[in-house]
């Protein structure tokens, strides 16, 4: 069953349940962060993730079967590239990729559950019985049928949302996956997905998660993610929010009853950046093994957003939102789709070496 009859995540004082000053000032870089945006997008506004590289949600409860989870590492090509960085740093004892309370016990799993066919293999099990949730990144079954994951992290399910950067003994150039949390940004998956019941319901109350290509590289982000993801130099920042303009008329715009549910969310809420992608995109939670009803189809559409363009969004100044700059991160070398972004955005061939030295 997928996330439809679950209740909201996080405290009512999460920073993702709160909504947006009206205002909120734009951050000095707004028109920057604009042609980035544009140069990022596919089409000419947001596009939503819905069938595929996003996160299916599966509800649990104390009777549900424990599937215990291996780490999948060293014979994984993606599991390769990310833990490379932290191997000077391995210790006996160290999470490599699944948080303790992860690790400590075997995860409620039902039958139906399946990860997201992409790489990033996506997994979250929410108990609202236990008050607790499950997720994992680079999930699979193998072949033995066994389960296993290169990232996984279970937390508090009525906690903030957001993760304590001190729980991570993370280093300059090191992935977060390395530590449990399996968005590359180090928030939890589940934060700022576009639920089905909310769509049917007629409205949303927290904020949303988008990603981009025009993430930036290494120099900084802010909470409530932990950590960066991205190749961009002066890119934008992990953390960084952005809002449909709140006096925007959207019954002057040609939106399906559902996109003017998400619009109306852009407006109060906003979208926090959470990770890379190759489109500017919001993440609508993956149905494909829910219950009969439990559709997208003819509910909303990837391109639902496209008659708001760029020009309507207003990226916010952080320190008015109570975001602190962190100047740590990720070195991303050899994630592909990163290692383009930065090509593209620096003017290097396609072939060039790439050492992600960040410009002055």
């Amino acid at each position: 069953m997928s996330c439809a009859k679950l209740p909201r995540f996080f405290s009512a004082d999460s920073f993702w349940n709160t909504p947006l000053p009206a205002s909120s000032p734009l951050h000095p870089a707004q028109l920057r962060f604009l042609d980035l945006a544009r140069g990022s997008a596919a089409g000419p506004g947001l596009h939503v993730n819905l069938n595929a590289w996003t996160i299916p949600v599966y509800s649990a409860n104390k009777d549900t079967p424990r599937v215990p989870f291996g780490r999948r590492m060293a014979t994984d090509v993606q599991g390769r590239w990310f833990r490379a960085n932290s191997a000077p740093f391995l210790f006996p004892g160290h999470p490599e990729g699944h948080n303790e309370a992860f690790s400590s016990a075997p995860v409620p799993l039902p039958a139906e559950a399946e990860p997201d066919a992409q790489v990033d293999a996506h997994l979250a099990i929410v108990s609202p019985e236990e008050n607790r949730v499950w997720e994992m990144w680079a999930a699979r079954r193998r072949t033995n049928g066994e389960w296993e994951c290169c990232a996984g992290m279970s937390y508090p399910l009525d906690g903030s949302g957001v993760f304590d950067p001190c729980e991570f003994a993370i280093r300059n150039g090191e992935s977060i996956h390395l530590y449990g949390p399996t968005r590359a940004a180090g928030v939890p998956a589940i934060a700022g997905l576009i639920r089905q019941d909310e769509i049917l319901a007629g409205h949303i109350t927290h904020k949303l998660a988008f990603a981009c290509k025009a993430s930036g590289l290494l120099s900084h982000y802010f909470p409530p993610t932990t950590w960066t993801d991205g190749g961009v130099p002066h890119g934008l920042p992990a953390g960084l929010v952005v809002r449909l303009d709140p006096g925007l008329d959207l019954a002057a715009f040609d939106l399906s009853p559902a996109a003017r549910v998400v619009a109306k969310a852009l407006q109060e809420y906003g979208a926090v950046l959470v990770d890379f992608a190759h489109n500017f995109t919001l993440y609508g939670e993956g149905l494909w093994h829910g219950a009969p009803g439990e559709t997208w189809d003819n509910l909303l559409a990837e391109d639902a957003l496209g008659a708001l363009g760029f020009e309507h969004y207003q990226f916010l100044a952080p320190e008015h939102l109570g975001q602190r700059l962190v100047e740590k991160g990720m070195v991303p070398f050899p994630n592909w789709g990163i290692t383009d972004a930065y090509r593209e955005q620096t003017g290097l061939p396609v072939d060039h070496p790439v050492n992600y030295i960040e410009p002055a």
